[in-house]
């Protein structure tokens, strides 16, 4: 596998999803909750393209913390996007983005 090219271009060659992704996360820094939604969604929506990559998983992460952003109408899409970030992770070790997005969701609560 050649440095530098995602997983998901590699194995399955139809490119990656990444530049969603950044796009989420660009929409995410600058407040806008409901378009960062809809970019993580997308990759959500085509798991089978980003195959093992791991914005597979980090994209309900992120789901979850553009719904909060949104505010109060979203958080029950919120809680649901970080409950499945965490059925995810749940046999993964404690790693410091994990313990995060655990203390994330625990303020929801």
């Amino acid at each position: 596998m050649s440095p530098g090219v995602p997983l998901s271009r590699f194995a399955a060659e139809f490119g990656s999803l990444y530049p969603i992704y950044m796009r989420g996360e660009a929409y995410l820094d600058a407040k806008r909750g409901s378009e960062a939604a809809a970019e993580f969604q997308k990759i959500l929506d085509n798991r089978g393209i980003v195959v093992r990559d791991p914005i597979g998983v980090l994209a309900h992460l992120q789901l979850g913390r553009a719904w909060h952003a949104v505010g109060n109408e979203d958080e029950d899409k919120a809680k649901a996007a970080y409950r499945d970030f965490l059925a995810l992770g749940k046999d993964a070790d404690a790693s410091p983005l994990l313990r995060q997005a655990t203390a994330e969701y625990a303020t929801l609560q």
